[in-house]
């Protein structure tokens, strides 16, 4: 039987004391290695590639920041966790501010702790490096260009993909707006037969009925007002490639007539045209509407629906595809990185946990723009909550002072307790761990009291800080 082979964690602490305390903990279920200096942990660091490294932030006449900063600008894939009982409140922040997934508070006083860290962060390197790994499958099968994600339901439709792109079937497109259904629409067109020939774009929403119908048919010169010569319509344009109609629900009732003659035969004509032409261009259409609702409603013809709805592909909305969020945010970083030449810039822990938790209602097309203007803003190498819209940052949830004055002692001083636990919180991005060492009240006790006054950590540490 084929011996598993074990994770190495590397212990950074000039206490001798710690070191070994860590060291029982650990060794019987990962590779542990121990350095009492930076020094020590960089010759350890060249010579090994270390799954996980845990730091002291104090040690002697040494920052661990140092080596938490140096790890992660060098050696993306050492995770870190960040150990410390002498470190300032703002030396605990930094470190998870520049990269540290955890920290904890020295002594240890619960030593499994320091178990469900290292499994919680094993965990996610292996997600990533399977999500790695199925990309790569993937690529061989599928041009994919620049589709990003590799949760459940974007695997679903790759497949999918995979079975219909070489037919010339219709394919309708639905989702919510921001998806990126146009996208989807032109991987289908780039593993067809006919990739080599046109993809033609357009959106059936942004045009009136006339420009519509002058666009997607052509016209004769002199067929309308400002006519002046004859136009080739996109149904011409895009013979033997692939015409999406995006938005295909804004499109009137009398026009659905003239596009349903089209795809049934093939057959249309210009604008003050008199002959027919042809054209066999594979259609995909689109729509972010509810559909079957508009054709209950008369809004949409029923004939029309079913012939184009001979292939159905719903993208489903970001907030129900988070796994992809993390890739998506990778792939945005390296674009805009790349475009305002500022390489080399990576995503904190506090910003990654806001973007997963963030609700999207833009869905891609949100997400991309809320890396872009992060870029634009960061003035470190590592971006900050700062840096991201104001929109998407966790509301804060602090209490008007004045408000105390007109209450009873009782309900007052309940009302400051609430507020001092919501301003640590907040200072703290989260951390109780952090909040329990700075307020001197136990780590049971920040629990008990954030259950009595409806306090949830989550909402104050942009769901970063797991304690």
């Amino acid at each position: 039987m084929k011996q598993q082979i074990k994770h190495r964690i590397l212990i950074v602490d000039d206490s001798q004391d710690t070191l070994e305390l860590l060291q029982n903990q650990l060794q019987s279920s990962y590779l542990v290695y121990t350095a009492e200096s930076i020094a020590a942990a960089t010759e350890l660091l060249e010579k090994q590639t270390f799954h996980i490294a845990i730091i002291d932030l104090v040690l002697s006449g040494e920052s661990g920041l140092d080596l938490i900063e140096e790890i992660k600008n060098n050696r993306p894939f050492t995770s870190v966790i960040a150990i410390s009982g002498q470190a300032t409140i703002e030396n605990a922040v930094t470190a998870m501010k520049i990269g540290a997934s955890e920290f904890i508070v020295k002594p240890i006083r619960n030593l499994d702790l320091i178990n469900i860290q290292i499994e919680k962060i094993l965990q996610n390197q292996w997600l990533i490096e399977e999500n790695q790994r199925l990309n790569e499958l993937i690529h061989r099968d599928l041009d994919i260009g620049s589709i990003v994600g590799n949760s459940s339901p974007i695997q679903n439709i790759l497949q999918k993909i995979q079975k219909i792109a070489k037919l010339d079937t219709l394919v309708l497109i639905t989702g919510d707006t921001g998806v990126g259904k146009s996208v989807f629409a032109e991987l289908i067109h780039r593993n067809s037969k006919r990739k080599m020939k046109k993809f033609v774009s357009v959106n059936c929403g942004s045009l009136t009925e006339t420009l519509l119908e002058s666009h997607l048919f052509g016209h004769k010169k002199g067929a309308f007002t400002d006519a002046w010569r004859d136009k080739v319509g996109y149904f011409q344009e895009a013979t033997d490639g692939t015409l999406f109609l995006d938005e295909i629900t804004e499109t009137s009732l009398s026009f659905q007539v003239k596009l349903l003659r089209v795809l049934e035969s093939g057959v249309f004509r210009q604008v003050g045209g008199d002959n027919d032409l042809h054209s066999d261009a594979r259609i995909i259409a689109a729509t972010n509407k509810e559909i079957k609702q508009l054709v209950s409603q008369g809004t949409f013809r029923e004939d029309l629906y079913y012939r184009l709805n001979v292939i159905n592909l719903y993208i489903p909305p970001l907030k129900e595809r988070k796994d992809d969020i993390r890739l998506l945010t990778n792939a945005f970083l390296k674009e805009f990185s790349i475009k305002y030449n500022k390489l080399n810039l990576s995503i904190s822990p506090a910003v990654m946990n806001i973007l997963l938790n963030y609700e999207w209602k833009g869905n891609v097309r949100e997400l991309r723009n809320a890396i872009e203007h992060a870029i634009i803003l960061a003035e470190h190498s590592i971006i900050q909550p700062e840096d991201l819209p104001e929109a998407i940052l966790p509301q804060k949830k602090y209490i008007d002072m004045p408000i105390l004055s007109d209450m009873k002692w009782s309900i007052a001083k309940d009302e400051f307790t609430r507020q001092y636990l919501v301003s640590l919180f907040e200072k703290t991005e989260g951390n109780i761990s952090a909040v329990a060492q700075i307020s001197g009240i136990p780590r049971e006790n920040v629990y008990r009291k954030c259950k009595q006054f409806d306090i949830n950590p989550n909402d104050y540490r942009h769901k970063n800080v797991n304690n």
